[in-house]
């Protein structure tokens, strides 16, 4: 199970305390207009508990109003997803929020932070993107942006029409998926990989477009998907780490002070979101299958709950096998030579899993 480490814990702490000094610091000047877009829904947690407290009303109040934060979801914007990278690079956002994975066809290094099958844990999550943390940005910096902060969703499953149990069940369904190394697992399973932006993936499923659609157990509970699913099998297959993005030339024009109490919330709020993402894997099961003492943070079916079908030790051994056999040389493929020798310098040390050319 994740757990804070000291080191973190103190840096929560120190952030909390400092946030009446942070508001001092901030002089009086003219006002700070920021455009920010972050996350698939509106409903998320990740956007009402974490974005709209922190980043949107934490900042008006520690710089006393200088700090005016536009916030919005991809939905309201008319996003799914793909295009945020580029809204940044240009200019006409100045801070986005998305899943590596899915601006991966972009900048395909990015996708080795949370490759299907990678991260067993969210302990081991966290470490491998803090550790391809300055790889990345290397890489972005060529396209005029950088990454603040990177967070995850909750554990990213299977909700499915009908009973799924395992992953033979998913054999020649059509399974919405992200891109990159999640079409790879599900064409190694059997399955058909479908892409479908997050925002249309509910009427996907209502018309039987696609059978099953992998998200995190929380993000399908906020998007009520339990209304035209039936099955949630449990499987963690990856974490949907994302990454707060931001104009390298418009970050570098603000009043230092300005950038000062930005940097400061970014930090609370990949601590927020770090723990979100731990809580809401658990609690987005118990809401969809109708738990009602055990969901904290989502909702329960009004009728009709979801059943949840925990993977079977097969599975488990199918989706590290996959990682090595397939998911790993498929993303070497797509991204290049340099980047399985990235792979095994930075992240073949945490995870104990190299990749090799033979």
């Amino acid at each position: 199970m994740y757990r804070w480490t000291t080191a973190a814990a103190v840096a929560a702490l120190t952030l909390t305390g400092a946030l009446p000094v942070l508001a001092q610091t901030v002089p009086a000047g003219p006002q700070v207009n920021v455009q920010i877009v972050t996350q698939p829904n509106p409903t998320m947690p990740q956007f009402t508990r974490v974005d709209q407290p922190l980043l949107r009303d934490g900042l008006a109040t520690k710089s006393n109003g200088r700090i005016r934060v536009t916030l919005a979801s991809w939905p309201e914007r008319n996003l799914n997803g793909p295009e945020i990278l580029r809204l940044v690079r240009s200019g006409q956002v100045d801070i986005g929020a998305v899943p590596l994975n899915t601006v991966a066809g972009d900048v395909p290094l990015l996708d080795v932070v949370d490759l299907a099958g990678l991260n067993p844990s969210l302990d081991q999550a966290r470490k491998v993107a803090a550790a391809m943390l300055p790889e990345a940005n290397r890489e972005l910096e060529r396209f005029g942006v950088r990454i603040l902060a990177m967070y995850p969703f909750a554990a990213q499953q299977f909700f499915c029409r009908g009973e799924v149990k395992s992953l033979a069940d998913l054999r020649g369904k059509r399974i919405r998926t992200s891109g990159g190394s999640s079409n790879d697992f599900v064409s190694q399973i059997g399955g058909q990989p479908t892409g479908i932006g997050f925002p249309e993936v509910y009427s996907a499923l209502e018309r039987g477009v696609v059978d099953c659609a992998i998200t995190g157990s929380g993000s399908g509970n906020s998007a009520r998907w339990y209304e035209v699913t039936q099955s949630l099998y449990a499987l963690p297959l990856f974490w949907s780490v994302s990454a707060y993005v931001v104009n390298i030339q418009w970050w570098n024009r603000l009043d230092p002070a300005v950038r000062a109490a930005m940097e400061e919330t970014i930090k609370e709020v990949e601590e927020a979101q770090w723990k979100l993402g731990l809580e809401q894997t658990e609690d987005g099961i118990s809401c969809n299958i109708g738990d009602r003492a055990n969901c904290k943070l989502g909702r329960v079916p009004d009728a009709n709950p979801m059943r949840v079908f925990r993977p079977v030790e097969a599975d488990t051994a199918v989706m590290r096998t996959t990682l090595t056999s397939t998911i790993l040389p498929a993303w070497v493929q797509r991204c290049g030579a340099r980047c399985g020798e990235v792979y095994n310098r930075v992240v073949a040390p945490i995870t104990g899993v190299r990749f090799g050319t033979n």
